[in-house]
């Protein structure tokens, strides 16, 4: 499938109950994420208001329901490394292998395109044996959408009983020109910019 019938928004601070619930099953019984335990609604939505100050937080929907979201953070906290995302995607457990990962993450690559970011990164959790806890569908997605191996960690999260490697994947989306253009805040990009991304307002 191809992510149809999927409507890519902007995501709102009024959506963190509902975001919430998405992600707290990762926390639970999965290795996806190394959080031991779930943020609340409020953490949650505190969370989306920190990015959305910068970075876009997208969601998406299906017959009217939120089925997932990924979003854009700093990739570290240096001027330097300003023109770098890493980029991260959830989806509801019952949404998956239906195109909805490839369309979200579509529309977050041409909304940091048009803020000028030029490279992204994605922190990966990866094992050697695939568990009840974690595959490498995540791993081969990233690949899938063009991302290719940075560096790994090894054993250096432990949940559930088990060490877990983690590696780094990193894709080049624009040039790197010598000056690159200044990045802008996801906030001030054009109602035509958005759509040209395959974002919606609301």
């Amino acid at each position: 499938m191809t992510g149809a019938g999927v409507r890519v928004r902007k995501a709102t601070p009024a959506d963190a109950k509902v975001l919430q619930r998405i992600y707290a099953p990762y926390v639970e019984k999965t290795a996806v994420t190394f959080e031991y335990d779930p943020p609340d609604a409020a953490e949650f939505q505190r969370r989306m208001e920190q990015t959305l100050r910068r970075y876009p937080y997208l969601a998406a929907e299906r017959a009217g329901e939120l089925v997932g979201y990924a979003y854009a953070g700093a990739f570290a906290g240096r001027a330097a490394y300003d023109w770098a995302a890493e980029v991260s995607i959830y989806l509801r457990e019952d949404c998956r292998g239906q195109g909805t990962g490839k369309r979200l993450y579509g529309a977050l690559e041409g909304a940091l395109r048009a803020q000028n970011i030029l490279a992204l990164y994605a922190c990966i959790a990866v094992t050697e044996d695939e568990d009840e806890y974690l595959t490498n569908n995540s791993r081969e997605f990233h690949a899938h959408m063009g991302y290719r191996l940075a560096g790994t960690f090894r054993q250096c999260g432990y949940k559930f009983g088990r060490w877990y490697d983690m590696v780094w994947m990193e894709k080049t989306i624009a040039p790197h020109a010598v000056p690159p253009p200044p990045v802008r805040a996801f906030g001030s990009l054009s109602a035509a910019e958005l759509e040209k991304a395959g974002i919606e307002e609301g």
